[in-house]
């Protein structure tokens, strides 16, 4: 299956939240668990425990688990294999981004499936070029793995480069537009996906592309049910908010953690 069709499948099975796994070192100790390997284990690992198979997506934010070195990545490794495979779609968010043999090697670092690290998705950053992409999307395409590419962010600096205009066309918009071609024609939707940040305000880009919509933002970051009718209303089939300390301030306790998780895709799905 395609990654366009396996997220689909994913967001009917589970409900379309996205867990993002931020091991940052408040939350870490917001758990009682130490700001060093150990505690990123035991943290990861009680992720795992309470999103493998419950969850549609889960979104490992590597610059938690890279802070702690050669160890940290070992555990980031773990729980990317640990949780592939149980129904739960793993988004790494790396944001990654280079040109020629560099980006083919990041590409197989994270989206070959025989590597190490292979998540099922990965965000990558398109600020040289939509066209320095191409060694992610087929990459992607071969092993039918999705890519996220930053169009649309939140963050206040976002603007001064997306909002950009090339003659009629702002730069989020020709990234939108290119990610539109590449999913056209498929079904249910392509495997080729925009992060588009569910505190932005307001748009006039098409967010029609035919593909996810990653959404980071929701819950505790500011973003509401309400914005994301505003905002996607049309596609929001595609859209897939994506949470992480309003999930995990749940936490350490398993449980805690699916029923918060539980609530998040039941608001989604009421709204």
């Amino acid at each position: 299956m395609t990654f366009g069709s396996r997220a689909r499948a994913a967001m009917a099975a589970y409900g379309p939240a996205c867990v993002g796994i931020d091991p940052h070192a408040s939350l870490l100790a917001e758990w009682g668990l130490p700001d060093d390997v150990e505690g990123l284990d035991r943290f990861a690992s009680i992720c795992v425990e309470a999103f493998a198979g419950q969850v549609g997506f889960v979104k490992p934010q590597s610059a938690f688990f890279e802070r702690f070195g050669a160890r940290g990545v070992v555990v980031l490794e773990r729980t990317i294999q640990d949780l592939r495979h149980t129904g739960s779609l793993v988004v790494l968010d790396v944001k990654r981004g280079d040109i020629g043999s560099t980006a083919a090697a990041y590409a197989a670092a994270y989206l070959d499936d025989d590597a190490p690290m292979a998540a099922d998705a990965i965000t990558v950053s398109p600020y040289l070029g939509f066209g320095s992409l191409l060694p992610f999307f087929e990459v992607a395409d071969k092993n039918d793995a999705g890519v996220f590419v930053l169009a649309l962010t939140s963050n206040p600096e976002g603007p001064e480069i997306q909002g950009a205009r090339n003659g009629d066309t702002t730069v989020a918009g020709a990234v939108l537009s290119q990610l539109a071609a590449l999913n056209a024609g498929a079904e249910p939707m392509g495997a080729f996906g925009a992060v588009v940040g569910a505190t932005i305000g307001e748009t006039t880009e098409d967010l029609g592309i035919n593909g996810p919509l990653l959404v980071p933002g929701f819950g505790a970051q500011g973003g509401t049910t309400a914005d994301i009718r505003r905002l996607f209303g049309p596609v929001i089939d595609n859209v897939i908010p994506s949470t992480s300390r309003g999930v995990l301030s749940a936490g350490p306790d398993v449980e805690a953690l699916r029923d918060s998780v539980v609530r998040v895709n039941a608001e989604l799905v009421g709204s």
